[in-house]
């Protein structure tokens, strides 16, 4: 008799990161108990000396342990950054799906353009959102998914392309961004620890950025076409609702058919123009807010900095921080003014009520955001993420490495060091100390040094379930799945970004060393090598 095969047990992902936040305080106390311990230097970015910090596991199994786990879950929850951001940007994203803007935008602005182009358009976007921060995750995931949808594609490709753009792409982009503001100071410091004068410019990786932007996109698009579509299959668009529909419509009245149609062009036509001159006016107050020393303009600068790159894209920018609801009011609003100009929605009761449906089906995402809020927040209590980046950052300090040798093993130092703290700061903080001194040191450039510090950390965003967004990307996973027995948990989603990370893991390495052995310029008037 032949064998039954076994099953295999697959868990839903809330269930999962239950499973790992108990798993996280077991092994805390463990490690505990050895006395598990690293210490690492920080500079200090106002003084710009070293600072020896000794980090200990935290205990969570302990009595206080225990009490910070408890005490702090509804902080953890309520301060979790995938909460606010996803839900202000998905009523901006429903009011434009249930108003009908974002269906016959799509249907009669891209329905034309080659699938590929639209994959390639929405990867590069993605890539590109990360000049302010993360907020690509959160709009990006849920427009990739309708993009795909309303095209004919399964939905369940455009939210892994969204989210591998945005996680394997991340901190590189055609401009200057938040990502720049906040690792220059950090590489300045450590940079000065061997050449006090030594400054970085803001524009010194913008030459390699554009050129991994554009490079990334592409092989991306290509990993989508030829291994993700085909992977997901074909998405059953039609339920039986739409079957039961589409045979009463072929005994209807063909001519009525066809004036309805035309009838419903021409308020589509009236919708998309409100819209449009609506986005246009919307987009000059946002440029005007932007624009230093006018009347009443620069509302959304940090005007206590001379930069204007600071202004812009500093810590207490406006519009680093409203950039999301300012993104999810221009949707709102757009999507409004189609209604009004397509009369697609009767009155304002009616919109509620379609949005109430549209977002009813968040409620298991919130769940899970819940759990994985937990996860992240008391795996990094134990100290556990800090103290391997720790270890792996003595590697470069402890064995005499130099050149090629030297760049490979950092870039494998960081992509692992990612996994266990995907905070950009926080890593770079224990490695720039090390790092960069190391490389300049070799004659390798603290521009450099930063370049391959960003790469090697896009490397390995996307399949660290500590990414705080990896869970929006599950959540939308499983509320695009059809099929009813299956559930995407974390390994498959983690599965799923494997040929990205693959792939252009191989691009991020290629692009390193091609500029380090050609020497190409970085940016203006900066090298590979000093």
């Amino acid at each position: 008799m032949a064998k039954k095969k076994k099953k295999k047990i697959k868990l839903h992902p809330t269930t999962s990161f239950i499973i790992l936040i108990f798993a996280t305080i077991i092994l805390s106390a463990i490690l505990s108990l050895f006395n598990v311990s690293a210490s690492y230097d920080s500079i200090n970015i106002k003084t710009g000396e070293l600072e020896q910090t000794i980090v200990t596991v935290n205990n969570m199994l302990s009595y206080d342990g225990i009490k910070t786990i408890i005490s702090n879950a509804l902080t953890n929850f309520v301060s979790f950054t995938t909460v606010s951001t996803l839900i202000v940007t998905l009523i901006g994203v429903a009011v434009a799906e249930e108003t009908g803007l974002i269906q016959t935008f799509l249907k009669r602005k891209l329905s034309k353009i080659n699938p590929k182009i639209i994959t390639f358009l929405l990867f590069l976007l993605a890539v590109f959102s990360s000049i302010v921060n993360e907020v690509g995750y959160a709009v990006l995931i849920p427009l990739g998914a309708l993009l795909f949808l309303f095209n004919g594609r399964n939905p369940l490709a455009g939210i892994a392309t969204a989210f591998a753009g945005v996680a394997f792409g991340y901190s590189v982009s055609f401009f200057i961004g938040a990502t720049d503001m906040s690792l220059i100071p950090y590489t300045i410091s450590a940079a000065n620890l061997i050449d006090e004068n030594f400054y970085v410019r803001m524009t010194s990786n913008l030459f390699i950025m554009i050129f991994s932007c554009i490079a990334i996109s592409i092989v991306g698009t290509i990993i989508t076409e030829k291994f993700i579509v085909k992977k997901i299959g074909r998405y059953v668009s039609k339920t039986k609702d739409d079957l039961d529909q589409t045979k009463e419509i072929e005994y209807l009245d063909l001519q009525y058919e066809e004036q309805k149609k035309i009838k419903e062009e021409v308020k589509e036509k009236r919708g998309l123009k409100y819209a449009l001159i609506t986005a246009i006016v919307i987009a000059l107050i946002f440029i005007y807010s932007i624009i230093p020393g006018l009347p009443l303009s620069g509302i959304l600068l940090d005007q206590t900095q001379e930069s204007y790159a600071y202004q812009l894209f500093g810590d207490n920018s406006y519009l680093e921080a409203g950039f999301t609801y300012m993104l999810s009011l221009f949707l709102i609003i757009t999507g409004i003014a189609y209604a009004i100009g397509a009369k697609s929605i009767k009155n304002d009761q009616e919109l509620m009520q379609k949005l109430s449906n549209r977002l009813s089906s968040l409620g298991i995402l919130l769940v899970m955001i819940f759990f994985a809020s937990q996860f992240v927040a008391i795996f990094r209590e134990t100290n556990i993420g800090t103290i391997i980046i720790a270890w792996l950052t003595n590697i470069i300090k402890l064995i005499p490495l130099s050149g090629i040798l030297l760049v490979l093993v950092a870039i494998v130092v960081i992509a692992v060091s990612n996994l266990f703290l995907p905070s950009t700061i926080s890593k770079w903080m224990i490695i720039a100390p090390v790092l960069v001194p190391a490389m300049m040191q070799m004659n390798l450039s603290p521009q450099y040094s930063q370049f391959v510090f960003r790469a090697a950390e896009s490397m390995t965003n996307g399949i660290t379930p500590l990414l705080p967004y990896f869970v929006v990307y599950l959540g939308y996973l499983n509320i695009y799945n059809r099929e009813e027995k299956k559930v995407y948990t974390i390994t498959d989603g983690i599965k799923l970004m494997m040929p990205y990370m693959i792939a252009l893991s191989i691009v991020w390495i290629a692009i390193i060393l091609l500029w380090y052995l050609i020497g190409l310029p970085l940016g203006p008037g900066t090298y590979p090598v000093l």
